[in-house]
């Protein structure tokens, strides 16, 4: 198979990161549950690198009932304390708890608007911002949108959700397109 030139995850032993590039990045998803997923992984990073997170996913998954809302929403304190005592998470407090919270204010969120996708794509009009960008460089931390976005989550009660991790979220589930100028998936 030719190499495919990408925006990040081109080296060697990286090919997770090749995977979620390929696969996930920049490609609109519109099903509640891996929405869901994407926030508390996103939340989870702050301050970290994605691919860390990357390489915990699978214990992610395991952990929080495979990113079931409800399920996560009904943790209790004493299973989420448990969980920082597990090697496959970051083992952060405040992160953990905020799962729950934050599936808490998600399945609200469902409830006023029929779907999280509903709610989170009106953001952006129901359709994927696409940047013309030339390098990575180029690519913005915040924009209006993730700014609104993260204002009316916070104001929701959501925590881990600032306008630079909702902008990588955003990316994460499609509503922006950031693959750059030569990559291959912005051919």
């Amino acid at each position: 198979m030719p190499h495919k030139k990408r925006c990040f995850g081109g080296e060697a032993g990286k090919e997770f990161y090749a995977e979620y590039h390929d696969l996930e990045w920049g490609v609109p998803s519109h099903d509640d549950q891996h929405l869901f997923e994407m926030l508390v992984l996103e939340g989870a990073q702050a301050g970290l690198s994605w691919e860390t997170v990357l390489k915990k996913r699978s214990g992610y998954r395991k952990a929080f009932h495979q990113f079931d809302p409800a399920k996560v929403a009904a943790m209790s304190d004493a299973e989420l304390d448990l969980l920082r005592e597990n090697p496959e998470i970051i083992r952060n407090r405040l992160k953990i708890y905020s799962a729950r919270k934050n599936a808490q204010v998600f399945l609200s969120i469902q409830q006023e608007f029929g779907s999280f996708d509903t709610y989170v794509w009106g953001f952006v009009n129901g359709k994927t911002i696409h940047h013309n960008l030339k390098s990575f460089k180029e690519v913005p931390v915040t924009t209006p949108e993730s700014d609104a976005l993260s204002k009316d989550l916070k104001k929701r009660g959501m925590t881990f959700v600032g306008s630079t991790i909702m902008y990588a979220y955003m990316q994460a589930i499609g509503m922006v397109n950031d693959h750059v100028e030569g990559c291959w998936k912005n051919e």
